[in-house]
């Protein structure tokens, strides 16, 4: 009974730190580097739906108030990368509202308590800048124990 009961404690610990990882799939293409982290940080596939990954893809005339059109082989390239990695956990598979991952349910649940002046510090800029407070975003890592939110 003993051993049951630590096992099932190490299944819960294990569960909480796997949620917070979302590591990039080793198989990113460099256009999805040289073309979406030129501007942004190379957000996780799995952060989004198959469906809204398709709906950004799809408008990147209009991305966001930017026209981020790319050559039709690495929108291609990049859009499939994006779909075969999406989201299929249910909590990340919602069709985002206007395809902004900040927007999803679970975004917001995640981030209820920071206030709306927090986004605005220089430092942070907005809830898409994710690197601003999780040290290790860029590596897919967003777990609550390594969140510093900037005072400035």
């Amino acid at each position: 009974m003993n051993k049951l009961l630590m096992v099932f404690i190490a299944l819960l610990m294990t569960g909480s730190v796997l949620a917070a990882k979302m590591p990039m799939p080793s198989d990113m293409p460099k256009s999805y580097d040289a073309e979406c982290a030129s501007c942004h940080m190379a957000y996780p596939p799995g952060l989004l739906s198959d469906k809204s990954w398709q709906n950004v893809m799809g408008s990147l005339s209009k991305h966001f108030g930017t026209d981020a059109s790319i050559e039709q082989k690495d929108q291609l390239e990049i859009t499939n990368w994006l779909r075969k990695n999406a989201a299929t956990r249910q909590k990340y598979s919602e069709l985002a509202p206007e395809n902004r991952i900040t927007k999803t349910s679970w975004f917001v649940r995640k981030h209820d308590e920071i206030k709306a002046d927090v986004w605005k510090r220089q430092s942070i800029k907005s809830p898409a800048n994710c690197g601003a407070c999780h040290s290790g975003a860029a590596e897919g890592i967003f777990s609550e124990k390594n969140v510093a939110v900037p005072a400035k």
